[in-house]
């Protein structure tokens, strides 16, 4: 199975070169320093001229660490179904090269979460929220692994159990859930840091800066205190807060319950920092979980 690039040369560089030349300058750029022990991110989705900058922000507070597998959770723009849809096996194209799928995490996902997760090529065939993960997942990790997942209808239900799925999935025999220790794929034990959960999510959609930056602050405040339930409620009550809310849901969730304990804001901006127009803009974060 091989899932072709669907936005290369749109929404970022299809050139091997100057795709990581841009992601070599946003992090360069990035005032984040790595930080040992993050269990998760979260980071943008949109083109890389307007997310980038603060993609590179999450990502740079990772790249430290020699990650093997990357669990991407990202929502569905183009189809809609209920649950959640799992690449489980096979490779991911890239211009910096293939990236292979984890086929043993993944099916200990799908061993964990019952029939929630479900195999729907159409859920992933145009997709671009964890597509625009992976320019900087290649560059950064060469040979690192993925388990891709999108969720469908984004319901609390749903959005519980992928976490609790995640959070079984990825404890090792030893060290169940909620041992802060715990971490691992299907091939046996793994140290802490082998696996790195990453929620791709925007944030408020075509409002006008000073308004999207207040509903935002929402957001960011239950990301920074690794808040899932205060984060649910905050959507089932305005779901325009966050275009992936329902996955930043299930990786606070997992990443709790796998021993995180902390949460940081690490950059906030909009689309009008790069196009000028602050009149209906798209608001971006990059968070770091510990």
């Amino acid at each position: 199975m091989v899932r072709r690039a669907a936005v290369a040369y749109s929404w970022y560089p299809g050139q091997p070169a100057r795709l990581a030349a841009a992601v070599e300058r946003y992090l360069a750029l990035a005032n984040v320093q790595p930080m040992p022990q993050l269990r998760a991110l979260v980071a943008p989705h949109a083109g890389l001229m307007y997310s980038g900058p603060v993609a590179a922000c999450a990502y740079q507070a990772a790249r430290n660490t020699r990650w093997g597998t990357i669990v991407l959770v990202g929502p569905s723009h183009h189809v809609a179904f209920e649950g959640v849809s799992i690449w489980p096996r096979g490779t991911w194209e890239t211009p910096l090269g293939p990236v292979r799928v984890d086929r043993g995490l993944a099916a200990r996902v799908l061993a964990a979460a019952g029939p929630l997760v479900v195999e729907r090529v159409d859920a992933h065939s145009r997709e671009h929220s964890l597509e625009m993960q992976l320019p900087f997942v290649a560059h950064l990790w060469p040979g690192a692994q993925i388990v891709p997942l999108v969720m469908g209808r984004q319901t609390r239900a749903t959005a519980f159990a992928l976490g609790d799925a995640l959070a079984d999935a990825m404890a090792t025999p030893d060290r169940p859930p909620g041992d802060a220790a715990g971490a691992d794929i299907a091939q046996g034990p793994h140290p802490p840091g082998d696996v790195l959960l990453v929620a791709s999510s925007d944030l408020s959609h075509y409002e006008e800066a000073t308004t999207a930056a207040a509903m935002d602050a929402k957001v960011t405040h239950h990301v920074a205190r690794l808040d899932a339930d205060g984060l649910m409620a905050e959507l089932e009550d305005e779901p325009r807060h966050a275009c992936g809310g329902g996955p930043i849901v299930s990786v606070l969730r997992a990443a709790r319950r796998l021993g995180a304990a902390h949460g940081r804001l690490l950059r906030y901006a909009d689309s009008g920092d790069v196009s000028g127009d602050k009149s209906s803009v798209v608001g971006y974060m990059a968070a770091a979980i510990w």
